[in-house]
């Protein structure tokens, strides 16, 4: 094994492929635990790799991801040979999680970091009711809806897409506040908000119309209030292969339709 892969961690995601890459490229470059390697080989789909970006965040390791799921927007595609020089010719793109601080109905406060976005949505068969206020002004007294989130430029392509929000590249220091089926006002679209901004979410009608939210992964039942702001301190990198570069995906998700 050489010095440039002695470097590499291989990780994997359940499913069968991710497992079998794991053991052929493990064999064939070396191994190294997580917590002394450089690199972090992510084997899996988007999911996968955005839980191995959660747990080595901050720690100034790089993800290389390489497609063995069922989603695979970040990630490269999967080749056995050549890792080496692959990894020499990445090209970092480091990005910032949104950080969400959540109160419950209980009283409890729960924070959790979201790389992709911070969602609310409805519990119950009634839409739920939710004030808007950036940066400490009101912005949308009372949203009728069935939810509302806030991506970030790298969560721009996942849920929010599919709710018809805006695309962003991912050097824009932009967030995409955007509705899910607004019913008052219903021709709201949402909003592009600096990335400095300091969003809360208050539930209105909060009993009678309960209302979820998630950061990423981490979901919190029975919310009163979020607050969402992007890390001024955390980070995460990722590494794309040069001819297939996260703004050129961006770029061309926004002409396949």
């Amino acid at each position: 094994m050489s010095k440039a892969t002695s470097r590499f961690a291989f990780v994997s995601s359940d499913t069968d492929d991710a497992r079998a890459a794991l053991e052929s490229l493990s064999a064939r470059y070396g191994q190294v635990p997580v917590a002394e390697a450089e690199i972090i080989i992510a084997l899996g789909g988007d999911g996968f790799l955005l839980q191995t970006l959660r747990e080595t965040m901050s720690t100034g390791k790089k993800v290389y991801g390489m497609h063995r799921g069922t989603i695979g927007f970040l990630m490269n595609e999967y080749r056995a040979g050549g890792l080496d020089e692959r990894i020499a010719n990445a090209v970092a793109e480091t990005i910032r999680p949104l950080e969400m601080v959540a109160e419950t109905h209980d009283g409890e406060t729960i924070s959790a970091p979201a790389i992709n976005e911070v969602a609310l949505w409805r519990q119950s068969y009634q839409t739920a009711k939710i004030r808007i206020t950036v940066d400490g002004q009101v912005r949308l007294e009372e949203l009728n809806c069935d939810g509302v989130m806030i991506a970030t430029p790298a969560g721009s392509t996942a849920y929010n897409l599919s709710a018809h929000g805006p695309i962003l590249p991912l050097d824009a220091p932009l967030l995409a506040l955007t509705p899910v089926s607004p019913f008052r006002p219903r021709r709201w679209r949402g909003a592009l908000l600096s990335n400095k901004a300091t969003v809360r979410f208050d539930i209105l009608e909060a009993e009678k119309r309960p209302v979820n939210a998630a950061a990423d992964h981490t979901e919190v039942k029975a919310v009163a209030s979020i607050t969402v702001r992007e890390s001024p301190t955390a980070t995460a990198t990722l590494l794309f292969d040069p001819n297939h570069s996260w703004n050129e995906r961006i770029l061309a998700e926004q002409f396949r339709y």
